[in-house]
């Protein structure tokens, strides 16, 4: 992707014509080979870096006049760092593999036009010292800078993480498997947070149609031709967010006896479906195989002397910590026939308030999020705005 980027966008591709050795990874832009002058009055060579605003493929002008850099902290001739542009130092995790030590600030009156005028303004200033040390040194190497393998799970690039600077702490959930078990509701809020992540495949499993009914539950609007066209569930819902990640698996099936070993290569499975023993026979598949999930649930009543609503949202963890409260908190019976859930209320907010709580958790799981509790069961009320979380490893 950084080759395509480079060559698409006339910003970056006026840096590598002019011969400086330009790179765009884990959503940065990279300079590599920038002289400068250290404190003992030596010259080096450090990599500057600018996280990337962009509109799908191409650049826009830089949401931040702030740089990072690679290397120590460029100095003047007399070894002294430069105040023109100091800022910060520290270690930066701007990625996995983006490890900045220092931070400048140099903001123009109206900011940066592109990023040509941002990296080779930075520049400039870093190389000065240097270039009065020795004249011919220069950022200008016209050394090619090979492209990475283009592994990444987006069609795009993850600009938000980037542009937060919390690319290292999402990359703690990068290229993981996961499953959905239904998508009626909770499971689709679930996707379609879930697919903002660098996961390698999110898995889809639901036998049911998407009809009229299910897009009032559902994120996004569907139109009525694609109503009228009755899709399965999965293949709606992967259509939609194969836009943006390319690891979206669809699988037109129920769970059964017959399939359910499927889940047991997962690394992590949620659980979006109605009670009954098809959920049982999933959870003890998954207990079998030591799979960690998350079941989520949800509860509405509807207080007829008020014409109100009443809803409990609950999601409860099973990991290798903790997995010995299912039976007292996950119910199998099947759901009546008459349950006020069973009457299509419209609970599209609930939904995602349950997809929400859920995708929290399993962030916490892998260590996205910081865990003091390690509570393994979370229930919001909505009627005292109550949220709960037990069961603590």
């Amino acid at each position: 992707m950084s080759r395509a980027l480079i060559s698409r966008n006339p910003d970056l591709r006026r840096l590598q014509n002019e011969g400086y050795e330009v790179e765009v990874r884990s959503g940065h832009l990279l300079v590599h080979s920038v002289p400068y002058v250290n404190a003992k009055g030596q010259i080096g060579l450090g990599t500057l870096v600018s996280d990337l605003t962009m509109a799908g493929d191409l650049t826009t002008r830089p949401g931040s006049h702030v740089a990072m850099f690679i290397g120590e902290h460029p100095c003047s001739k007399d070894g002294s760092e430069i105040q023109q542009i100091k800022h910060n130092s520290s270690h930066m995790a701007l990625a996995p593999d983006v490890i900045a030590q220092h931070s400048f600030s140099n903001k123009p009156p109206q900011g940066y036009a592109d990023y040509y005028e941002k990296m080779s303004r930075y520049i400039e200033i870093i190389c000065a010292p240097a270039k009065s040390i020795q004249p011919g040194v220069t950022a200008r190497t016209y050394r090619v800078t090979e492209a990475a393998p283009d592994d990444g799970v987006f069609n795009y690039v993850d600009t938000a993480s980037s542009r937060a600077g919390i690319s290292a702490v999402t990359a703690k959930v990068a290229m993981r498997r996961v499953a959905i078990v239904g998508l009626g509701g909770t499971g689709s809020y679930v996707l379609d947070l879930v697919a903002k992540t660098p996961l390698g495949e999110i898995h889809l499993y639901d036998g049911d149609l998407f009809l009229q009914h299910n897009a009032f539950r559902a994120p996004g609007a569907a139109s009525l031709d694609q109503l009228r066209g009755r899709p399965s569930k999965v293949a709606y819902h992967q259509a939609n967010y194969a836009k943006m990640h390319r690891g979206i698996v669809a699988h037109h099936e129920y769970i059964g006896e017959e399939n359910v070993t499927q889940l047991q290569d997962f690394d992590f499975v949620f659980l979006c479906m109605d009670t009954g023993h098809a959920k049982k026979l999933i959870v003890e598949a998954l207990h079998a195989a030591g799979t960690p999930f998350i079941d989520t649930g949800m509860g509405v009543q509807i207080i007829e002397e008020s014409l109100q609503l009443l809803a409990i949202c609950r999601v409860t963890t099973s990991t290798s910590a903790k997995c010995d409260h299912l039976a007292r908190r996950v119910s199998y019976a099947p759901p009546a026939d008459d349950g006020d859930y069973e009457r299509n209320i419209q609970i599209a907010e609930l939904n995602a308030m349950t997809a929400a709580m859920a995708v929290i958790r399993w962030k916490k799981f892998y260590g996205f999020y910081q865990d003091i509790e390690g509570e393994h069961n979370s229930t919001y009320t909505t009627n005292c705005n109550l949220l709960t979380g037990d069961e603590t490893a």
